[in-house]
């Protein structure tokens, strides 16, 4: 019986991971999902989920350290995804992104090597980690390896306090692993999407609730900078192969990132969107991107593709439709 916990369960990645490793395994699985629903949803999807017999939910704050009582042992894998993220809250509330984000995987590492040193774990970074290197110093390799500097372009600049937890979070967990010698992988996701991601301060469901609005002027804010998009299916089946695979069971701990191959500009992820939905506005509006917006992002997934033979296997244009989809049966509350 293969035991896994996982911190953020009730969150977009947390939610599809979930259901992905339930297949995987079948009958031969029970998950533990940790969530204080401040950012995770008790909704529909996440509620018909708990009701598996394999699934066990605990409401609990990471950032208290006597919630850890709570986890037991015995795991022998723990993905720990639980941060506080999304563009908007980085500019609103920095001091707490950087606070939850770092005090919660220092105490998931201390939780880890004194009850849990057998199993492996996981820490979900992000290309964020290395994202302002481009504009700091007018280079990156593109595709981007692994093998970057990891770079803070302004501290002073909200924008990179999420940035911030995920640069100093490899650091502890690569050497946290070294020190204790435990099993452990980075993954670092290269812009997720799919049902279920959020609302404000990510592109796609930003475009998915504008269309569904009909909002006419369209606008579009970096139009010529360009991204890739995994889908969400895509990235945590990545996600598990990783975590099976007895490649990144070593010393040093490997980082990984998981992304897809099609870089596209705003302004075609959008007329990409039109057409897969069966809209378009008259007029677009197009506008500058924020304070440290990131003009070109594409990462080097050879790694990946080597340690487990990964490919993708949803298209950008059904992912988008899959996604407007949802997005057009769950408007946002607010």
């Amino acid at each position: 019986m293969k035991k896994i916990l996982i911190t953020g369960g009730a969150g977009f990645i947390g939610y599809f991971l979930s259901k992905q490793l339930l297949k995987e395994y079948g009958e031969d699985v029970r998950l533990t999902l940790v969530d204080n629903l401040r950012r995770g949803r008790m909704d529909a999807d996440f509620k018909e989920l708990l009701e598996d017999k394999r699934v066990k939910f605990l409401n609990l704050d990471l950032t208290d350290l006597s919630a850890y009582s709570q986890f037991g042992n015995g795991y022998d894998q723990v993905y720990h995804l639980a941060a506080i993220n999304g563009t908007k809250i980085f500019y609103e509330i920095p001091h707490e992104v950087l606070r939850i984000n770092t005090l919660s995987l220092i105490y998931m590492l201390e939780w880890f090597r004194k009850e849990n040193p057998q199993g492996k774990f996981c820490f979900t970074s992000s290309n964020e980690a290395y994202a302002s290197a481009l504009s700091a110093f007018g280079q990156l390799p593109i595709p981007t390896p692994e093998k970057v500097p990891l770079v803070i372009d302004d501290p002073y600049n909200a924008r990179w306090s999420y940035a911030s937890t995920k640069l100093v979070g490899e650091l502890f967990v690569i050497h946290y692993a070294k020190m204790h010698n435990f099993r452990a992988l980075i993954v670092r996701p290269h812009n997720f999407y799919g049902p279920r991601a959020g609302y404000g301060g990510h592109v796609i469901p930003d475009f998915c609730e504008r269309i569904a609005a009909h909002v006419d002027p369209f606008p579009i804010y970096g139009a010529d900078d360009t991204r890739t998009f995994c889908y969400i299916t895509d990235a945590v089946r990545a996600m598990q192969m990783l975590m099976d695979s007895s490649k990144t069971d070593g010393q040093p701990i490997e980082t990984v990132h998981i992304g897809d191959f099609e870089e596209i500009t705003m302004r075609e992820l959008a007329e990409k969107l039109f057409k897969a939905v069966g809209w378009k506005p008259k007029e677009l509006d197009i506008k500058n991107g924020p304070p440290g917006s990131v003009k070109r992002r594409l990462a080097d997934v050879s790694k990946l593709q080597s340690l487990t033979g990964w490919k993708p296997e949803v298209s950008l244009a059904e992912g988008l439709k899959r996604t407007y989809d949802w997005y057009l049966k769950n408007p946002s509350k607010k």
